[in-house]
């Protein structure tokens, strides 16, 4: 059979096997693995019977041909030759893209600066700053997918088979730190910059915290977070014997340091604190440290000053900045207990910031499996398990100490099920994606702890050491959409059939994640992304792809539901979509939320209370979050009213 190859170029040229076989020959020699010509010989026959079914017209595409030689040599049992030969093909591709990845500074430049407000949503703010990380970001993402990612990798993403997170930023993506080892080991460590001694003083402590958080999130992409802060700051109160108008303004100086635009790109850290409430039980025996030294006191018996530190923090938030607007950060996530006082002041408290800003994260430690030990020590007495998918703290946001996710990848659920003849090939696909997604991840890991300890991530690299208990975390998104498109479903997440196939596939991606884990002895999760600009990329573009595929509309913006989610503006009343989530959210082993929509003004604090009590105590949901402020939900605004008559 005669047939040509298609170049990159759009030029054609005979068929030549020897090529094949001087490719494969390259990458055995790469390898140092002894052949004969005669091996040489029947892998490329092997190849040129692979890629044969895909000839069409006479003509064969050299990437199929490329891409069969990869499958063959990883079938004959060359793994080894086979990734040689992927870095290979890299490295001819850069090669050819030398001049395509100059970048046009000017266009990147005047872009920014031409589109002016289109910059300024968010926590950004259209600035200078602004036009810097722009800046950066345009040749970082440029340098991740043409320098660093294979490049089926690097067109998963921009086919829009997959997203991979924070491409901007040549850093991991969240993290969670010890506010323990702050307050021990004060803020410094770093040589040929400043250093803090332990603080002995509340506004110290403080202070240092806004500092790190700004700190570290010039070295990390997404959110910060510290836990147990209540728990930690209250002996801090009690030394120095501080009234409650004290603590307040020490509580303001944090919360509108947290804010002020100092992380560069001229926005604010994405900071995350979560509060214990209550002095947590493997914390209340153990001596309060204050100045880094132990005291004749224990966290127990502050329990009061903890109070204080709540009151204050919410009455700040509650009051808003100068001009009452909204103190967007830090983001906070209360822990409730079976201890927890629903009529207590500082509760009704809490449900007033609630319902004016709707920024509360709420962590159900009263059902389900979450320990509030494990968000200070996850992995504390245990050792890797490439068996067993450890379980984050923290809700979406937020991380337990010392823990985090070193990169993240969405997968496109809509489109792989709209291109599955049935459900059968529906995995099969999905197990090509995300082996693309693990090895991205697993390479984006490699690249990061490599420049860790090469010193780019100094304070990183003081306070944390390594990202071995940093998570490779793998998210979906549409869902819903995906089984409105499955040829053998075609129904929404709102039916039982839809919703035993959604959980069947997350209970896949568990199963290939642990043998991720064995392969890469790395740990890895699945999550609930907030799909946010992903969702709408994603459905942009199989909107103009694939025409007919069913996608979500918002006006005139396509998207698709983030992760397991029901549609915003379904008839699927409250109770209904906690009793399908409830299903859904114990399979996440990452980040993960059920956000509750009331409608416009039919709540108060009480009735916020009896809602947030009725949920916990009967679903194993475990984190929930309450939208008060933004639009109408008649459906679950109603719900709300019938749990409130009901008590």
């Amino acid at each position: 059979m005669m047939y040509r190859v298609k170049k990159r170029d759009g030029s054609t040229a005979a068929f030549n096997i020897k090529k094949v076989a001087s490719a494969i020959r390259k990458a055995f020699d790469a390898c140092d693995r002894e052949y004969t010509d005669s091996v040489i010989d029947l892998i490329a026959l092997r190849i040129t019977s692979d890629f044969e079914p895909k000839i069409q017209n006479s003509l064969i595409d050299v990437e199929k041909i490329q891409d069969s030689a990869e499958k063959v040599l990883s079938e004959s049992g060359y793994a080894d030759v086979s990734k040689a030969y992927i870095l290979y093909r890299k490295q001819r591709e850069n090669v050819r893209n030398i001049t395509s990845t100059t970048f046009d500074y000017h266009s990147v430049v005047d872009n920014y600066i031409n589109t002016g407000n289109q910059h300024n949503k968010g926590n950004t703010t259209y600035s200078v700053g602004g036009l810097i990380l722009s800046n950066s970001a345009s040749i970082t993402t440029n340098y991740w997918l043409s320098e660093v990612y294979d490049e089926e990798v690097a067109n998963a993403h921009r086919d829009g088979d997959i997203h991979i997170h924070d491409l901007n930023m040549l850093t991991g993506c969240n993290a969670g730190w010890s506010l323990k080892e702050l307050i021990q080991q004060g803020l410094g460590g770093v040589a040929k910059q400043t250093s803090s001694a332990p603080a002995k003083h509340l506004i110290t402590i403080c202070n240092q915290i806004v500092n790190f958080f700004g700190i570290m999130q010039n070295e990390w992409a997404g959110a910060q977070s510290f836990s147990s802060f209540d728990t930690y700051l209250a002996p801090f109160v009690r030394m120095d014997h501080l009234s409650f108008d004290e603590v307040k303004q020490n509580m303001q100086t944090l919360i509108y340091g947290l804010n002020t635009p100092s992380r560069w790109g001229t926005i604010s850290p994405f900071a995350n604190i979560c509060f214990d409430w209550t002095v947590p039980e493997d914390l209340a025996k153990r001596p309060a440290i204050v100045g880094g030294v132990e005291q004749d006191f224990t966290y127990g018996d502050c329990q009061d000053e903890m109070a204080l530190i709540n009151r204050a923090f919410l009455e700040v938030l509650l009051e808003g900045d100068a001009e009452g607007n909204t103190l967007a950060f830090p983001i906070p996530t209360y822990a409730i207990t079976k201890k927890f006082d629903w009529n207590d002041a500082n509760a009704k408290l809490l449900l007033d910031v609630t319902v004016k800003t709707g920024l509360p994260y709420f962590a159900n430690f009263i059902n389900g499996d979450l320990k509030q030990k494990n968000a200070r020590s996850i992995f504390s007495g245990t050792h890797f398990n490439a068996k067993k998918l450890f379980k984050k703290t923290g809700g979406l946001f937020a991380y337990g100490e010392n823990t985090g996710t070193i990169g993240t990848v969405s997968i496109n659920m809509a489109r792989l099920a709209y291109l599955a003849k049935d459900e059968e090939d529906f995995l099969k696909h999905l197990d090509k994606v995300l082996d693309i997604s693990a090895r991205s991840l697993s390479t984006k890991r490699q690249v990061l702890a490599s420049l860790l300890e090469a010193g780019l991530y100094p304070y990183t690299k003081h306070y944390l050491g390594s990202f071995d208990n940093h998570f490779s975390s793998i998210g979906i998104v549409g869902m819903n959409e995906a089984c409105m498109n499955a040829k053998w479903i075609q129904k929404g997440l709102d039916t039982e059939e839809a919703q035993n196939f959604a959980e069947n596939v997350l209970m896949h991606v568990r199963k290939r994640l642990k043998e991720y884990q064995a392969d890469h002895h790395e740990l890895f999760s699945i999550e609930a992304v907030a799909a946010g600009d992903i969702s709408h990329r994603f459905a942009l573009k199989d909107q103009k792809e694939y025409p007919d595929m069913v996608i979500a509309m918002q006006g005139d913006t396509p998207y698709y539901t983030g992760s397991t989610e029901l549609p915003i503006d379904g008839n699927v009343d409250l109770f209904t979509r906690l009793d399908i989530q409830n299903r859904m959210q114990e399979i996440y082993t990452g980040g993960t939320i059920f956000n509750v929509r009331l409608a416009k003004n039919e709540y108060d604090a009480k009735g916020i209370a009896i809602l947030l009590e009725r949920i916990m105590e009967n679903y194993t949901i475990p984190y929930i979050t309450l939208n008060t402020c933004n639009r109408d939900y008649p459906m679950e605004g109603y719900l709300y009213q019938e749990a409130v008559n009901e008590r």
